[in-house]
């Protein structure tokens, strides 16, 4: 059977939002442990620098305290559904500190894809976006 969910109520639109808020929470509280499971093996993150982490990068990174998020603010989640497969996007205001260099407050839009695997979902791919002010 076929599900497709957008911005809605269903239990498994839910359940994934409700997972990645959770791995919000490790990544901003560093609890790798946490974090862990919900990155897929093969997971790769291109920062908004354009720059690609792959998982051992990232959560090693956030493990190091070369990052450290002091806040992450998810917006209204969007969640795609099709079977084992979802994306969903989001609008989040963070704070970063990386590589010892505090960044300024700043609002990101955020894609990522999920897959069910292991009886769980976990991220696959993930990548932010800077929002500029426009002139």
């Amino acid at each position: 059977m076929t599900t497709h969910a957008t911005d809605t109520d269903s239990p498994q639109a839910e359940y994934i939002r409700n997972t990645e808020r959770a791995r919000l929470r490790a990544l901003v509280e560093g609890d790798i442990a946490q974090a862990e499971p919900l990155h897929a093996p093969e997971f790769q993150l291109i920062t908004p620098i354009g720059m690609p982490l792959s998982k051992g990068e990232y959560l090693g990174a956030i493990q190091g305290g070369q990052i450290q998020y002091l806040m992450w603010e998810p917006g209204t989640i969007a969640v795609r559904q099709q079977d084992d497969h979802a994306v969903i996007r989001y609008r989040a205001r963070l704070e970063i500190v990386f590589a010892g260099h505090r960044v300024a407050p700043a609002d990101y839009w955020h894609t990522d894809t999920y897959e069910h695997r292991e009886g769980r979902w976990m991220v696959v791919w993930s990548q932010a976006t800077a929002i500029s002010e426009m002139a």
